[in-house]
């Protein structure tokens, strides 16, 4: 067996995770000096190389074979290894999907904040997203990174889907054009996409361990399916497999996904990464087609697929193959630039900003404006502002899509800057799932904003501290950012601030632990998590959220103090996964005894209104990466609907804007007279629905996902989220409108639905034929006009419907969509055309795709649930395809 010269495989003993930070992290915006990392670079303009496949291979002859197998896992949190002496250098990766954070979870480097995916799906724009691809490829660089860890294309199976605001849609077809425009606007600027998560991870519920049981044709035609488009028009350099198993075999070891359809059916040329924590074998992972396990683990490679090869369990070619992916990828982003990685840096562009703008107003949805509430006259409308979220920062949903904005722009400011006459505002209820951060309250040692840390070597609080830190957070979850070139694998480390509130009287402080944590408050223990057993939701592992109740004076400050160490808990965990120690951290927060009765001052502020604007919906704590939502209402025990009913009681004219990354259950909708749906709409999220609210701009969104009635309406309702580590796709091919078409149960909202301020006419489409034939398209033909008063854009959506199929099928599905803005009085003709992707299916008989032979109609329409016109063409003759 070789022997390996890689530091971290040789001293990271067996019982430590060695996942627990980035081995070399430290809590700066900075990269780590390592060999993997250098301080300082310049910064590298993009040049496209010639035959990077060509070129990886040449490199890889010249590797020995312990080189090659170091290639297979990463060098640490985020980069792959490199290896200097053969002009090799690392390439480093970056979350995620609405914006590029860098290298630190909490808090890092400045970066620009997009609306999420949901938001970015809702536009319907296929320049718009690769625009933002472009730009967001400059953002990765701005952070030393070569791989942006996103599109992220899984299907909105579920309302309840934790990660829904993150992906796309509910149809694979508008999922998968709009990701692969995604992936060409960053590639061509030379940033690798990652288009995740390779597949069927619909949830967030056991992710680690469900076993998602998908028959083949849903598997093909809807979950396989926005891969495969974008794999065919764009060529994502690399693609990540997902945590759950499918069909009984965890992804990242599927023989059939990754290696007969991905590699075999599709060609695809680029490397599969596993997700973090994700790799769950050596042999079947790398034989599949895995090719590098991320972050830096000793568990599955190294000597581990030595010795597979000696024992006949891969092959050569199996490293090889692996090998030459990852440096194709090197070759692709970095070629044989060994320069030092620079410094992450903020680039904070005004033309970056803009389109984040843009992107929000395009993809706010009208969903409903009876007697034109909206927009609002600026010059002569009093507004009320009221809400939970009407004074926050609720601009992007929660776990590794999150990062750390240039700035926010709350509606409320927003709203005041373009309205003429006074605006008041209400908070009406709070929404809290945990209590707001107690950042702001808190001052450090010198006094400045903040907490101190001491960190020492060891879980025992033995000796000096060897690490002191200020940080302005009261965020203190350290998955990434703890010390540890300094206090080692096992840590224990307290934290202390000076708490002052500003009203005297019983006031909460929150805290949650992630290791064993004990609270003070004014030297009293408060809180003794040492050995806590009730895990709560947060992303990765944590206590549940404890309260402690505290009389307080106005601005005569409490001490806090937290002792916390890394050692793994719950206890029970450390016999389930062989190790004693992991992550460490806590969350402290805090908030201030209420005062006043906030529905009363809501209804109060909506009477003295011309207009009540009600800003409503869920946040990065109850829609996040790590775990799914409990329930499709609004929270928090039904405040914000009461909140809602009793200003649309006080004041008629009252537009509620919903701002989430999901359906919502919405009681009031048919009193309410105006629905805005905000999504999550990153740095610009106020200033884009000031835009829409006061007719500055036109809204032009369209749901990207049906919004139901009821949760008990939903497809998966009866197979979610599974029992025994095991959750069935039952629905079969009908999620989405696919499902309420088919029951013929009415949505509140439907797929493709929105509204805007100026009114479209749709000619009678024509066809360029009536017959569709192998390997040739067919031509539509509609005239769109904006028969209002006011410029819009208009998608209009074409979905076809097969007469008669030999196996069932929905009764529609979208298969082509444009967007066009046009001028007040405007006429366009769009020509949108349809190939054998619009007819086919996926037939398990023969394993191909068919265009089966008979009558079928294009359906045009506004929204899945407003068709305009049918035309009907055929297919002479049946024939097949693979890809």
């Amino acid at each position: 067996m070789a022997a390996f010269s890689h530091a971290e495989a040789a001293d990271m003993p067996l019982d430590i995770d060695p996942n627990a930070s980035p081995i070399g992290s430290i809590d700066t915006n900075t990269t780590p000096d390592t060999e993997f990392s250098p301080p300082e670079s310049p910064f590298q303009q993009f040049t496209p190389l010639k035959s990077p496949r060509l070129l990886a291979r040449s490199k890889l002859s010249a590797l020995t074979q312990e080189e090659k197998i170091s290639l297979l896992t990463a060098a640490d949190f985020w980069r792959t290894k490199a290896i200097p002496s053969k002009n090799i250098p690392a390439v480093k990766t970056s979350d995620g999907p609405n914006g590029a954070r860098g290298g630190i979870f909490v808090g890092g480097t400045k970066a620009a904040l997009f609306p999420c995916g949901i938001s970015l799906a809702a536009t319907w724009n296929k320049d718009l997203l690769h625009e933002v691809g472009q730009h967001l490829a400059e953002e990765v660089k701005a952070r030393s990174a070569n791989v942006l860890l996103a599109p992220t294309v899984c299907m909105h199976r579920h309302p309840l889907g934790g990660r829904n605001f993150e992906s796309f849609s509910e149809d694979p077809l508008l999922t998968g054009k709009l990701a692969a425009q995604y992936i060409q606007g960053l590639q061509e600027r030379g940033v690798a996409a990652t288009i995740k998560h390779f597949v069927g991870n619909e949830q967030e519920t056991n992710r680690l361990t469900i076993d998602s049981k998908i028959a083949e044709r849903p598997l093909r035609e809807l979950y396989l399916r926005p891969f495969e488009i974008a794999v065919r028009e764009a060529k994502p350099w690399a693609l990540m497999s997902s945590y759950n198993l499918v069909n009984g075999v965890h992804a990242d070891m599927d023989p059939k996904i990754l290696k007969d359809i991905l590699r075999g059916e599709w060609k695809y040329d680029g490397a599969v990464i596993s997700d973090w924590g994700g790799t769950n074998s050596t042999a079947e992972s790398l034989a599949a087609g895995c090719d590098v396990e991320f972050p830096f683990s000793t568990k599955w490679r190294f000597e581990k697929v030595m010795q597979a090869l000696e024992e006949g369990m891969i092959t050569q070619s199996d490293i090889d193959r692996a090998a030459e992916n990852i440096l194709t990828l090197v070759q692709r982003t970095k070629g044989s630039d060994l320069s030092a990685e620079a410094d992450e840096r903020e680039d904070n562009r005004e033309e970056t900003r803009n389109l984040i703008r843009e992107a929000g107003v395009q993809g706010l949805t009208l969903l409903k404006n009876e007697g034109s509430i909206l927009p609002i006259n600026p010059k002569t409308a009093k507004v009320a502002v009221i809400g939970p979220n009407a004074n926050r920062a609720i601009a992007g949903g929660g776990g590794s899509a999150s990062l750390n904005p240039y700035y926010n722009t709350l509606p409320l400011d927003s709203i005041r800057a373009a309205a003429q006459k006074p605006v008041v505002y209400a908070l009406g209820c709070h929404i809290h799932k945990w209590l707001p951060l107690a950042s702001s309250f808190c001052t450090d040692r010198t006094g400045q904003q903040g907490v101190t840390i001491d960190w020492y070597k060891g879980d025992k609080f033995e000796g000096q501290p060897v690490v002191v830190q200020r940080r302005t957070n009261t965020d203190l979850f350290l998955w990434d950012s703890a010390p540890l070139t300094e206090v080692g694998p096992e840590w224990s480390a307290v934290v202390t601030t000076r708490l002052t509130a500003t009203t005297t009287g019983k006031h909460t402080v929150s805290y949650m632990s992630v290791g064993p944590g004990r609270l003070f408050v004014d030297g009293k223990l408060a809180m003794d998590l040492w050995d806590w057993t009730e895990e709560g939701e947060a992303m990765f592992d944590g206590s549940i959220d404890y309260l402690v109740e505290v009389q307080m004076e106005a601005n005569r400050p409490v001490e806090l103090r937290v002792e916390m160490t890394n050692e793994l808990r719950p206890l029970s965990k450390q016999k389930q996964f062989n190790m004693t120690h992991k992550y460490g951290g806590c969350r402290i927060g805090f908030k201030e005894g209420d005062q006043i009765d906030y529905l009363q001052e809501a209804v109060n502020a909506a009477k003295a209104a011309d207009v009540a604007v009600v800003i409503v919906g869920l946040d990065a704590e109850w829609e996040s990466e790590g775990y799914d939502r409990q329930t499709m209402d609004l929270p928090l025990d039904g405040s914000q609907d009461r909140l809602i009913e009793a200003v649309v009681t006080a004041n008629p004219n009252t537009v509620v804007v919903n701002q989430s990354g999901s359906p919502v259950t919405m009681p009031w909708a048919d009193r309410v007279p105006a629905i805005l749906q905000a999504w999550y709409q990153g740095q610009e999220a106020g200033n884009a629905l000031a835009d829409v609210l006061f007719g500055l701009k036109n809204p032009s969104g369209k749901l990207p996902c049906t919004f139901p009635k009821r949760l008990e309406d939903t497809p998966a309702y009866h197979n979610w989220p599974g029992e025994n580590l095991e959750v069935v796709y039952g629905e079969g091919l009908y999620i989405g409108y696919r499902h309420y078409d088919r029951v013929r149960v009415p949505p509140l909202f439907p797929f493709g639905h929105g509204l805007s301020y100026t009114r479209f006419e749709y000619g009678r489409p024509s066809l360029s034929s009536k017959v569709l034939r192998p390997g040739e398209r067919i031509e539509l033909t509609v005239a769109v006009s904006n028969v209002g008063n006011r410029d819009g854009a208009e998608t209009v959506q074409l979905y076809v419907r097969d007469e008669k199929s030999r196996l069932p099928r929905p009764d529609k599905e979208l298969v082509a969509f444009e967007k066009v803005a046009l001028e007040a009085g405007e006429t366009r003709h769009l020509r949108i055309s349809l190939d054998q992707y619009a007819v086919g299916y996926f037939d398990t008989a023969i394993g191909k795709w068919i265009a089966e032979e008979g009558q079928f109609e294009v359906l045009v329409g506004a929204s899945a649930g407003d068709i305009k016109y049918s035309v009907p063409f055929e297919v002479k003759e049946s024939f097949t395809w693979i890809f």
